[in-house]
């Protein structure tokens, strides 16, 4: 599904000082660097990241806090920019808002995680704003259910972060039988993202871990085994 950014005279002023302001501080031989590791997914400008953020300040100084379209014409336009430090502004800026977002945003997260896909976005959509807003509809972890059997890994890896940050409310049902469903995947980011979900649930319940790693073994690759219990 094609998503087309809607109106939004906020978005208009948030991108035109964005595009102005960015390019400022633009470093070529970081931004090589920068695109070498991340695999070539995109060209970047080559800010630092507490540089970028210093200037994303300045981007928001002084406007209103956004609505739901504000928030979708914003991540959608800084999506169509070809580089990756504009989708880094476009995902705090979901970050910082996902408390105004309706449960009808989440079509447009598997959007975007689709998109240009990589972990340095995909990750921080994942645990932050796909989280927040199942955090918020309880309701959304049946479309996590359905995500975690997509063939495309970037929309199976959100489903299996997206209780990163739950702690004590994690769904631990949902999370095992997640782990579960895509144990068999041979791709290392899924891989990796089973053992990092049980990892950081180890945090709050060792010993469930423990139990369900024990039990699945034979069923988890050797690196989400590793993963999972690195710290216990």
């Amino acid at each position: 599904m094609t998503l087309v950014p809607p109106p939004s005279p906020l978005a208009d002023t948030v991108l035109e000082r964005l595009t102005a302001l960015y390019p400022t501080a633009a470093d070529l031989g970081r931004a090589e660097g920068a695109a070498a590791y991340m695999k070539g997914i995109a060209p970047f400008l080559g800010i630092r990241t507490p540089e970028r953020r210093a200037l994303s300040r300045k981007v928001l100084d002084s406007l209103p806090p956004p609505g739901e379209t504000d928030c979708l014409a914003v991540a959608l336009r800084c999506w169509e920019l070809p580089e990756r430090e504009y989708q880094y502004f476009a995902v705090d800026y979901l970050r910082r808002h996902v408390g105004r977002l309706s449960s009808g945003f989440l079509p447009a997260v598997r959007h975007l995680v689709s998109t240009v896909p990589w972990w340095d976005t995909v990750d921080l959509l994942a645990a932050h704003v796909a989280g927040g807003l199942v955090a918020a509809d309880r309701a959304l972890g049946h479309d996590m259910d359905d995500w975690i059997g997509d063939e495309n890994l970037w929309i199976a890896r959100t489903a299996l972060l997206h209780q990163l940050t739950y702690k004590e409310v994690t769904d631990t049902g949902r999370l095992f039988d997640h782990c579960l469903r895509r144990s068999g995947h041979p791709d290392f980011f899924i891989r990796k993202a089973i053992g990092w979900a049980l990892r950081e649930y180890a945090k709050t319940d060792p010993d469930a871990v423990r139990e369900f790693v024990t039990g699945a073994r034979d069923r988890l690759s050797p690196l989400s085994v590793r993963e999972a219990l690195k710290h216990l």
